[in-house]
């Protein structure tokens, strides 16, 4: 891949925790990857992973011991606070839990106004695109004078969702965007956010710990395990043919319909975890 084409680079990337006295955690190790404009990355591995730090680092909420992270083409590692605002208008989050990631006693309205606020609409023109947002993630019009409290668990998620396409956003880290939801809501928000991609071409960096839902919806997958990247390529390769056993054991855990599919995976999951990762 190119530099030019390349929307986010991150090379080598550290990043360590210091906790009271001595006591050192490294989060991330030598972590290297690249989006490019248009294209899902998912990152997948379990909790602890490190996969929610990379998000985080990217996004200016973690501490960078080591390494760059680029994007368009200028170095955002260490910006300060007060150029995040600019960068606000191209790189958004949608968080894990619609149910804390929304304010409770604002309306939709309120919500999906606030970004654009800040960064000096009118309220005309806020409102006028609040509009087009309800109908870009399937609400109903009349959404935008009621609570968070007053929609399920799906729809909440697409509050969050428009309220991060707001501002027509380059990059949207999706943290775990789906884990707590149940499995048909999980398919349709998946789909939105396909559909989303294909009309906007905004690129998504896909942080999951469901190698099924990552498959679903990425087109490249890279895998962590302690911090380290593990496994990376095209979802078709990595999903298909996992070379590295820590890889084997996710897609092993991915939940199926077929209790005897998920009876056997379970037994070739303990045989993967008997032997050393390499």
């Amino acid at each position: 891949m190119n530099a030019s084409d390349k929307l986010l680079s991150v090379n080598d990337l550290e990043v360590v925790y210091r906790g009271r006295g001595r006591k050192v955690f490294t989060a991330l190790k030598g972590v290297s990857l690249d989006i490019r404009p248009g294209e899902t990355l998912g990152l997948v591995g379990e909790s602890g992973s490190g996969k929610t730090t990379i998000g985080r680092a990217v996004l200016g909420l973690a501490p960078v011991s080591k390494g760059t992270i680029t994007f368009d083409g200028r170095d955002i590692t260490n910006v300060p606070a007060s150029e995040r605002r600019s960068l606000a208008r191209e790189m958004q989050v949608v968080f894990q839990d619609p149910y804390t990631s929304l304010n409770p006693s604002m309306t939709v309205a309120d919500i999906l106004a606030e970004p654009l606020l800040i960064q000096g609409w009118t309220r005309k023109d806020a409102y006028a695109r609040i509009r087009e947002l309800l109908d870009r993630v399937h609400l109903p019009a009349d959404a935008d004078r009621r609570l968070p409290s007053e929609f399920s668990g799906g729809q909440r998620q697409r509050v969050a969702i428009a309220r991060a396409i707001a501002l027509h956003p380059r990059l949207i880290i999706c943290d775990e965007p789906v884990s707590a939801l149940d499995l048909t809501t999980q398919a349709r928000v998946l789909e939105l956010l396909i559909e989303i991609q294909e009309a906007t071409g905004v690129a998504y960096l896909f942080v999951s710990h469901d190698l099924g839902v990552v498959r679903h919806i990425s087109h490249r997958v890279t895998v962590l395990y302690r911090g380290e990247i593990v496994e990376a390529g095209d979802v078709d390769q990595v999903t298909a043919r996992p070379e590295h056993a820590y890889t084997q054991r996710l897609f092993m855990s991915a939940p199926v319909a077929d209790v005897a599919l998920q009876r056997e995976r379970r037994q070739e999951r303990r045989l993967l975890a008997t032997g050393s990762e390499r």
